[in-house]
């Protein structure tokens, strides 16, 4: 089931007034690994995001999900193929007036019926697996940036969905916890089996963590492939990207 495509992006196209976002986006990502899509920061990588969850609709394009097809569907429908996905958003997004613990219980009570037994179980082992023994009872505002992302990640595979989605995971993080969120990701890939969409401008981080990664230049993918594909790539685009470098054919603005 590896080589199965979990998510299918096609001919996707939005705009916000008379400024063209997105541009015909083709992609298929497969199930079991992690594609990370790349691009300069304001690129439309976080409205490619939205689509897929289906908190934005397209002018014009089609979106599968495990094979079912999302932009057509009522917002009940919506709703209910949002539970195969878990996200970490860019700040994380708890909730300041909860501890650690109900924030991570928070989708639990929501979605489930469990009992208070079954909940404190299932936050315990996410909090596990996101090395936060113990921190059930701090609040956000004591949480250093890291321990508020591993948080939110943890609220994220509160459900254990198929897929997850990160947006900017390591934005605004020191490299030290840039490392240790990129080693998250590939422990949460190991551990859980799930489908990775991350989205990212961190090209070193993107090299550690992805099976796949695509770039998104100008509305469209300009490349994808392997990390090796990638890095090894002549397109001049993709190149001065990944070295960093302001010369060459991307304007700055």
């Amino acid at each position: 089931m590896a080589d199965e495509v979990i998510i299918r992006v096609q001919n996707l196209h939005r705009s916000f007034d008379s400024q063209r976002v997105l541009r015909g986006v083709d992609l298929d990502i497969p199930h079991g690994k992690t594609t990370v899509v790349i691009g300069r920061s304001g690129i439309g990588k976080s409205v490619f995001l939205k689509h897929i969850i289906g908190l934005m609709k397209p002018d014009e394009g089609r979106i599968w999900i495990e094979g079912e097809e999302i932009t057509g569907l009522s917002k009940d429908e919506m709703d209910r193929v949002r539970r195969k996905f878990g996200m970490l958003f860019q700040g994380a997004a708890l909730f300041d007036s909860m501890n650690v613990f109900d924030n991570v219980a928070f989708p639990l009570r929501e979605r489930l019926r469990l009992s208070r037994g079954e909940i404190e179980e299932r936050v315990r082992e996410k909090l596990r697996l996101v090395g936060l023994n113990g921190a059930e009872h701090k609040m956000p505002a004591e949480l250093s940036g890291g321990m508020r992302k591993r948080v939110g990640l943890a609220r994220a595979i509160a459900l254990d969905p198929p897929i997850i989605l990160y947006d900017e995971p390591t934005t605004g993080l020191d490299p030290i916890l840039c490392d240790t969120i990129d080693r998250l990701i590939v422990r949460m890939q190991e551990e859980l089996d799930v489908s990775s969409v991350v989205i990212s401008h961190d090209i070193e981080g993107a090299f550690k963590i992805g099976d796949r990664i695509a770039m998104l230049h100008d509305g469209r993918i300009q490349a994808c492939g392997s990390p090796e594909e990638i890095e090894n790539s002549e397109d001049p685009i993709v190149r001065q990207f990944i070295t960093g470098s302001a010369e060459g054919p991307i304007e700055v603005t």
